[in-house]
């Protein structure tokens, strides 16, 4: 029988499969950080159990750390805790750690592949919602809960039932200022937040083919939120040249027989999937959310739909907007730039080159989150931090952020921001605070206005 992508990966990681019940399912890479890790390791202490393979984890701290002077001791109690005990446990069971002053530190969904730990059929698992990102490399890799980190660290399984697969095309010709931020949230709310659900997706078509590894990575990361079990596209040579003479990826011969071996990782011509959809990239705009779930989508000069639905009235009352209006010349005061899904050089070099020899708006505030130390000395040594001071926008040290306000960085109650993050739930980013989901660009360009503007009239 002919395989799909996410076929030939699964496949070769099946240790057994357990009859009318679930796969053991081999992990080659797991990935820890501060946050769902303490009660795992416990876990382990409390039944006598040993990491079983340390050298397949890898462990830094991003969640809840501050992201200003992180060379000083943490002043909230929580984070310095979880912080301290994911190094210990890191120390005990000789586990590699990124930790605070580490050059390599940073968010672990963007360490990953810049360090180039993240490859092409490889399964990868971590205590975080957002691990379905390094599936942009032809990996299979979908977060985890608690209970499951306890059980990878043991074991280097887990039990687990196949999902089913779907495929996502998108073809043709993008239009004026269409980034992948917005190729994802124009497929979300086209597919609705549970659309996904049961399913690992695979996207396909020239769009994805022609997209850089950072932009493919923005796209797999936000599979999670219409419901699918992660993302993947197919390596190519765009992989292949990203990967190449990163510090842990292959070297010489090597890297060149792992690529004679990942060329055979995309989906036979005659692959069935369970479900597939196709889309046109010329109906596809920049976008902006206007409620509470990242499936409350629309083009940026759209109006606000109206609905019926009791979920849908009560997201727009929390957000304070009515159907029918248009969000275009709305007074923004905040803009967060960062998180898992838009912290990568390639995000920063679009902001820096929209807002140079601009100002920001008096009334914004601009915060502008690295993804990792070493994107922030590439910030540095492209002289981005420059343009970035000069208009007037902060730069902070890496991390999570305000993407989910488990450290300082919160928007105010009442407050609306427009975020490159990738959830706008009720209070995600603050108690009270609100959310516009948006692409760096369009938060530049509002950070620069003060408010939402017609992007593709300037």
């Amino acid at each position: 029988m002919r395989k799909t992508l996410f076929d030939k990966v699964w496949d070769n990681h099946v240790v057994e499969s357990i009859k009318n019940g679930p796969d053991i399912f081999f992990i080659d890479k797991h990935l820890i950080h501060e946050v769902t890790s303490p009660q795992a390791f416990d876990e382990l202490k409390e039944k006598n159990l040993e990491v079983f393979y340390p050298e397949r984890v890898l462990a830094t701290v991003d969640h809840n750390v501050p992201t200003l002077n992180q060379h000083l001791p943490i002043k909230d109690d929580l984070s310095r805790n979880q912080v301290e005990k994911l190094k210990s446990n890191c120390f005990e069971n000789n586990i590699e750690l990124f930790g605070l002053g580490n050059p390599n530190q940073g968010i672990v969904h963007v360490i990953g592949p810049e360090l180039g730990i993240t490859q092409p059929g490889m399964t990868i698992v971590c205590g975080d919602s957002h691990t379905s990102t390094h599936g942009a490399f032809g990996a299979i890799a979908f977060g985890i809960g608690t209970s499951q980190v306890a059980q990878v660290l043991a074991s280097q399984c887990l039990l687990l039932n196949k999902p089913k697969k779907m495929r996502v095309n998108v073809n043709g010709k993008l239009n004026k200022n269409v980034t992948p931020k917005d190729i994802i949230l124009y497929i979300i709310s086209k597919l609705g937040t549970d659309g996904g659900a049961g399913y690992f997706v695979e996207y396909s078509g020239n769009i994805f083919s022609d997209m850089s590894m950072e932009g493919r990575m923005t796209v797999c990361n936000m599979s999670i939120e219409m419901g699918a079990r992660g993302g993947m596209i197919a390596p190519d040579k765009v992989t292949y040249e990203y990967l190449k003479g990163k510090p842990y990826a292959p070297k010489g011969d090597l890297f060149n027989n792992k690529v004679n071996e990942w060329e055979n990782l995309k989906s036979d011509s005659d692959a069935k999937f369970d479900k597939e959809y196709f889309f046109d990239a010329e109906e596809i705009y920049p976008m902006l959310t206007y409620g509470t779930n990242p499936g409350m989508g629309i083009k940026y000069s759209d109006l606000i739909p109206k609905s019926d639905k009791k979920s849908d009235i009560k997201s727009l009352e929390y957000m304070g907007f009515k159907s029918g209006e248009s969000l275009i010349g709305k007074k923004i005061n905040y803009v967060f730039i960062g998180s898992c899904t838009n912290s990568r050089i390639e995000d920063f070099r679009i902001v820096a080159d929209y807002i140079k020899d601009k100002k920001k708006a008096k009334n914004v505030n601009a915060l502008i989150v690295p993804g990792s130390q070493n994107v922030l000395n590439e910030i540095r040594k492209e002289g981005l931090d420059k343009i970035f001071m000069s208009s007037g926008f902060e730069i902070r040290q890496p991390g999570c952020s305000a993407c989910l306000a488990m450290n300082d960085d919160k928007i105010p109650p009442g407050e609306i921001c427009v975020s490159t993050s990738n959830r706008n739930f009720e209070g995600r980013q603050g108690p009270g605070s609100r959310t516009i989901l948006s692409s760096p660009l369009m938060a530049a360009a509002t950070a620069v206005n003060g408010k939402i503007i017609d992007i593709n009239e300037q």
